[in-house]
């Protein structure tokens, strides 16, 4: 058998597993190897190689690897509790991810982790790491793997497979202990080096390893504004009585997603106007910058904001930052010669705060426009001066940035952090990454307002999310409010539209692999037309319909 790797051709006899010819060319990469790309396909290291074809590797810092280290130390940490617990019924749900962490509670008992106790499951994790031991995968028949789930009490895996046509489930089993997961594991325990237990509020932390740095452990901030605003959405969540994707096929099979759709949004204008209320409780406050990353719904939460402002006697001017943006020739470029729209250098901060400080010192300024297809900023923009009862409303990347607002008073500022942070999981042992409602949102709206393919979206998203680490993510604690834009039901409505969008992905294309991951993902959902949307709502940013010019 004749494999192509690293531009050689290499014989293997037929049926080698990948991990012995990782093994082979694991000096070649700094990172441990976690999976491989054979004939286009990504597949796990305990599979084998049955016939000629090229094959490449992925290590721990590849995305998909990151998810694989993930998913793998989460079942060791599952297996680990039952073994300190000894039982089989005491469960773990992983909420969501905090920092380089993520959130989990107690499922089946009230009990609040002892540290005693997450030392004892973590010494049991090591055990589990240096023991080596296999993660077996095998394709079950469906009615067997939900015999095995119902006897662990995993119910909801059993709700969730309720909607699957499958006639079998890939069933994943570490000495003995079961589960599924959404995606692909490493081989053996041994690959799952580092990690950490400790206390958060009412559960507590598994720490790992960012991507960037797979064999390191790194302090894992607090970041309470953003955990505080994840509790919330847990919250409304179990409100809504939807935690998890088949509670949301339950919802839309009983015709109750009308319901669940006008409830969600109502708590979001509760929310809105509950923001709008501390501002007006501010009476020095005169600007309020909007900040958050890519597709996180700036534009209709701002206009919302607005409308529940003009509820409290306020006069809100929304202007975009990008309105600022230097002229084409001003700026700066990267490394391979392209525009640097992401850095605040960008933007043309000493005039931004020269207008700014002239209003408030009572003078008028003209707003300016900027016009992109020309690379330059016109001054054919609003004329503006502030009374007592106006306020100027800024969404814009760098709009928590203090560098972006120097010369301007604290108290004449608030800051608003926004995000798409959902908190539905899969199950209970499958989180939904956050990153990925903000992908499929952004795929959805560049195809509808800017004819861009959703291979050009998945292509650049590296780039986008580089920019986002560095310009937005480090200020977002500094906000004095942060909304969470996820809508429980928005992945069953971007289904119909993301889909046909990912299936025009040529098979042999880059993009195609992210691709087939998010297909599988909206495969766990039944679809909800998008016509019963409020037209404010701001998951229509990204489907169309909204009643704002977004």
């Amino acid at each position: 058998m004749k494999l192509e790797i690293d531009h050689k051709c290499v014989e293997y006899k037929e049926g080698t597993q990948f991990e012995a010819i990782a093994a082979d060319f694991q000096h070649n990469y700094p990172d441990r190897i976690a999976l491989v790309i054979y004939n286009g396909k990504i597949r796990e290291l305990f599979k084998k190689a049955n016939r000629d074809g090229t094959l490449s590797f992925l290590t721990l810092s590849s995305a998909a690897g990151h998810m694989a280290y993930h998913r793998t130390a989460c079942m060791m940490m599952l297996k680990a509790v039952r073994d300190v617990a000894c039982s089989e019924t005491v469960d773990v749900k992983v909420e969501f991810t905090v920092g380089y962490g993520f959130y989990c509670t107690f499922r089946n008992t009230d009990r609040t982790p002892e540290a005693s106790f997450l030392e004892k499951i973590e010494k049991r994790m090591e055990e589990l790491r240096d023991q080596k031991i296999p993660i077996r995968k095998r394709d079950t028949p469906m009615e067997e793997a939900l015999q095995i789930f119902e006897k662990q009490g995993m119910l909801d895996k059993v709700q969730l497979f309720r909607y699957r046509a499958s006639s079998s489930v890939n069933v994943y089993n570490l000495d003995g202990f079961y589960d599924y997961y959404y995606g692909y594991m490493l081989p053996d325990t041994s690959y799952v080096t580092k990690f950490h237990l400790q206390r958060q509020h009412d559960g507590f932390l598994l720490v790992l390893p960012p991507q960037e740095k797979p064999d390191v452990l790194v302090k894992t901030s607090s970041r309470e504004k953003v955990f505080n605003q994840m509790i919330l959405s847990t919250h409304w969540g179990r409100m809504m009585q939807v935690q998890n994707v088949a509670d949301l096929n339950d919802c839309v099979v009983s015709g109750k997603v009308n319901q669940l759709i006008l409830v969600q949004e109502a708590l979001f204008e509760r929310r809105i106007g509950e923001i709008a209320k501390h501002i007006y409780d501010r009476p020095h406050v005169k600007m309020v910058m909007i900040a958050g990353p890519s597709s996180s719904g700036k534009t209709s939460f701002a206009n919302r904001l607005c409308i529940q402002l003009r509820t409290f006697g306020r006069t809100p001017h929304l202007i975009s930052l990008d309105n600022y943006y230097k002229n084409r020739e001003d700026t700066p470029k990267n490394p391979d010669g392209s525009y640097n729209f992401e850095t605040i250098d960008a933007i043309d901060v000493k005039y931004f705060n020269e207008s700014m400080k002239t209003l408030l010192a009572g003078g008028t300024v003209e707003i300016p426009r900027f016009n992109f297809v020309k690379g330059e900023r016109e001054k054919f923009g609003e004329k503006l001066k502030i009374g007592e009862s106006d306020i100027l409303v800024f969404e814009g990347i760098h709009g928590l940035n203090e560098e972006m607002s120097y010369a301007l008073p604290s108290e004449s500022k608030y800051k608003i952090y926004i995000s798409c942070l959902t908190t539905l999981n899969i199950d209970s042992h499958n989180r939904i990454s956050t990153t990925d409602a903000r992908i499929l949102r952004r795929i959805v709206r560049d195809a509808r307002t800017r004819g861009s393919s959703a291979a050009e979206t998945i292509g650049m998203w590296k780039s986008i999310r580089a920019g986002e680490e560095a310009y937005i993510f480090p200020f977002q604690e500094e906000a004095d409010e942060m909304f969470n834009s996820a809508a429980i039901y928005e992945f069953a409505v971007l289904k119909q539209y993301a889909v046909p969008l990912l299936y025009q992905i040529q098979q042999d294309a880059p993009e195609r692999l992210e691709a087939n991951r998010l297909l599988k993902f909206l495969g766990y959902f039944l679809a909800v037309d998008s016509q019963i949307l409020p037209n404010n709502s701001i998951c229509r940013e990204f489907v169309g319909g909204s009643i704002f010019h977004v």
